[in-house]
């Protein structure tokens, strides 16, 4: 994937030129950038580019740290605890 592809809009490359950006920010900007990928286009692919082409030269900045959470796995839902939990569905 080119980065023409991985970034249409130039998101998170302004996100790298913008001084003292916050992680809160980042991840805002993160979710923007998301939702303008194509249908069908593969994100994690699209995150490598960027992460190859901005978080590698500049690891300390927050979109970094934000393009990097993109590729883990979530965790897996626990039991939330309370009353609810412990009866379970069939109360």
């Amino acid at each position: 994937m080119e980065l023409a592809e991985a970034d249409p809009k130039g998101l998170v490359r302004e996100s790298y030129r913008i001084e003292g950006i916050t992680p809160g920010e980042c991840r805002s900007i993160f979710m923007d950038w998301a939702l303008s990928i194509p249908v069908g286009r593969p994100v994690a692919d699209a995150v490598r580019v960027l992460i190859a082409t901005y978080a590698l030269p500049d690891p300390g900045h927050p979109m970094s740290t934000v393009l990097q959470q993109a590729l883990t796995e979530p965790q897996a839902p626990r039991r939330r605890g309370g009353r609810i939990g412990r009866q379970g569905l069939t109360g």
